[in-house]
């Protein structure tokens, strides 16, 4: 008799099946298990303001919140990152690093959102710890801005980043050039514009651009921004006949609920969700969930909160990341935390091109094999969609793509409209654009054709970046 796999689940009509569904009742971990902790109250522990004030900003404030729960060899790792891998500087609320598995430091080391909240330098690869390809923007969105910090991408839709802060700086971060501070590695960019003078420009552009319906509010993340002038943008955006969609997007309702469940906010949420349902638009949430461990009954209230405050949907678009959700029972055990307290999954995406990241990065070929593992688990419509953000073309379905060698680990994408930067090109909806794999995860011959190849492909993408970035600016001139 043949013995049954780890991971196999026999069904009571005696039936296997890779992955059983369980319902799991959500828990607040005990944040009084940190020594720092000891005595906050669940009034303080419930209060924005005491998150926001004891957010963890670097290794001197991890120790000694963390008190003797980890080894020195830890911090030592964590500091060596700190200066010399990380694209983002430290800051954890109280509420993420609650979630995070304070066993012992082996647990600790493990821990799904540790490894991409937290990242220390032995999480990096030593071989190709960045893609030739990495690129600190590595969408072009700067490329695409219509206006400082609008970017118009796509035909309908346009992207507006409010601001280039967060609650919490997440180690992948896609806009790591410009969000947070800035760290040994990377120099951030910085917005030329006073807020008020970008806020006006992209609500007058908008205003001018008819074909525009649909406005992601981003950043950084909008929980950062003052409600009262976060609601103003929303209701000046409300205003604009063409604009019937409205995504608010903001991790923190995960990363600090406390935010989402104060007084003010919920009221100000339902003063625009009302006023988008009187004129035929709509306002929903986007946040930005990875591990199932995040769902906590905190979370899970702010959701419902927000629901209740009139949002069409609290939709969550995750990055896949080995380690963090990269099985397929990891991946089914997030979607149905997020399924079963209100929140609707709806993307995860290949972890972009950033430098540093191919420890956390999956393959065309592994992202096909998930999408293939969780179907049929899921109603249909919370099934999500496994994407891949092509440069210079946008969200592909992992399955859409044109051509793959795999063995380069060199996939080819086309696109059936034109960015702004391609408006007066013929050659766009013709042409192929490439994405790449994790080296590491190639076959000997595919690395060693890397190892050959990669100066030669470097120099090729600066040259590539170059000829962009003349575009954009000719664009914006005009």
């Amino acid at each position: 008799m043949t013995a049954l796999a780890e991971d196999s689940v026999v069904t009571p009509e005696g039936h296997l099946q890779p992955y059983t569904y369980q319902r799991h009742e959500l828990i607040e971990p005990d944040w009084r298990r940190f020594p720092a902790w000891r005595e906050v109250t669940t009034a303080e522990w419930e209060s924005a303001q005491w998150q926001r004030a004891h957010c963890v900003k670097n290794v001197r404030q991890l120790r000694r919140v963390m008190g003797d729960l980890l080894g020195d060899d830890f911090y030592a790792d964590l500091e060596r990152d700190q200066r010399e891998r990380a694209t983002m500087s430290m800051l954890l609320p109280p509420q993420m690093l609650n979630t995070m598995n304070t066993g012992s430091t082996e647990e600790f080391y493990a821990d799904p959102v540790r490894r991409y909240m937290l990242p220390v330098f032995s999480d990096r690869r030593t071989d190709w710890p960045s893609h030739p390809f990495a690129s600190r923007d590595s969408l072009h969105e700067a490329e695409m801005w219509a206006v400082e910090g609008l970017t118009h991408r796509y035909p309908t839709k346009v992207l507006a980043e409010l601001l280039p802060t967060c609650p919490q700086y997440c180690g992948h971060c896609t806009r790591m050039d410009l969000v947070g501070n800035s760290t040994p590695q990377i120099d951030k960019h910085k917005f030329a514009m006073k807020q008020p003078d970008r806020l006006e420009e992209m609500l007058a552009y908008l205003a001018r651009t008819p074909q525009v319906r649909d406005v992601v509010v981003s950043g950084g993340d909008v929980a950062n921004m003052p409600w009262a002038r976060l609601e103003t943008f929303i209701d000046r955006l409300l205003d604009i006949d063409n604009i019937r969609d409205i995504r608010l997007a903001t991790k923190a309702l995960m990363g600090m609920p406390q935010h989402w469940l104060q007084d003010d906010v919920r009221a100000g949420v339902e003063r625009v969700a009302t006023k988008a349902r009187k004129r035929g638009a709509q306002i929903a949430i986007h946040t930005h969930i990875n591990a199932a461990q995040s769902m906590t009954p905190l979370v899970a209230k702010a959701t419902g909160a927000m629901l209740e405050a009139g949002v069409r949907d609290v939709r969550n678009q995750g990055v896949l990341m080995r380690g963090v959700n990269g099985t397929v029972e990891q991946l089914l055990d997030l979607c149905f935390a997020l399924q079963d307290n209100g929140v609707l999954p709806y993307y995860f995406y290949l972890c972009d091109m950033i430098p540093f990241s191919e420890h956390w990065r999956l393959s065309l070929a592994e992202a096909q094999r998930l999408q293939h593992g969780i179907m049929g688990y899921l109603p249909g419509f919370a099934t999500p969609r496994i994407v891949c953000d092509v440069p210079y073309v946008g969200k592909r379905w992992v399955h859409q793509v044109a051509d793959y060698d795999a063995a380069r680990g060199i996939s080819y994408w086309t696109k059936n409209y034109r960015t702004a930067i391609e408006a007066d090109d013929p050659e766009a909806l013709q042409r192929r654009y490439e994405y790449y794999d994790p080296i590491h995860t190639l076959p000997a011959a595919g690395q060693d054709w890397w190892r050959d190849h990669a100066r030669e492909a470097h120099g090729r993408d600066l040259h590539l970046a170059a000829a962009s970035r003349a575009a954009s600016e000719a664009m914006r001139d005009a």
